[in-house]
Order: structure tokens, then sequence, then C-alpha cells
């Protein structure tokens, strides 16, 4: 059992599941929240691994979640490796 902000996680995600999450978030960005979300999943999920998926994604800067509980994803790697060939972020 790991714990991740005071709360017992029972069962961790695979990485198959933290995939399929990204995948509908990136494909909905900015259009819904969480449990919308959740429902759109390809595949049944617990909403407690979803929001540990949820979690890990937010402390890992892909996604943000605004204060309406609308979830962003913000991750994009080729971006920020154009900004490091300019010289505009530093490592």
């Amino acid at each position: 059992m790991a714990r991740t902000n005071q709360v017992t996680i029972l069962h961790s995600p695979t990485l198959e599941s933290v995939f399929m999450v990204e995948g509908v978030i990136q494909k909905f960005s900015q259009k819904y929240g969480k449990y919308q979300l959740w429902k759109k999943l390809p595949r049944k999920m617990m909403y407690q691994t979803f929001q540990v998926i949820l979690d890990y994604l937010e402390e890992s800067g892909k996604i943000m979640i605004d204060e309406d509980g609308i979830v962003f994803w913000t991750w994009n790697p080729k971006r920020i490796r154009e900004l490091i060939k300019e010289e505009l972020v530093v490592r």
C-alpha cells in the first residue's frame, strides 16, 4: 500500500491505465471536469484509481485543474525542447 496526500492507496494504477487517462485528458482538454472525464474512459476504472492518476499527472506537471474543476493538458515536450534550443528555458 502506498500513501499519497494522506490517503491510503489500496491499488496502484497500471501504466496502461495511466496512458488511457492521459489520452482521454488530451482529447478532451479544457472541456470537462474530473467526473465527466472519468465517464469518458473507454474501460471501467475505479474512481479512486482515477483520482490517484490525476494526482500523479498534476504533480508531474502534465495537467492542471482550474477552480471550476476543468482539467487542462499542459505537457508539451516538443515545445519545451524548442524553448531549450532557443535558450529561453534552462534545465
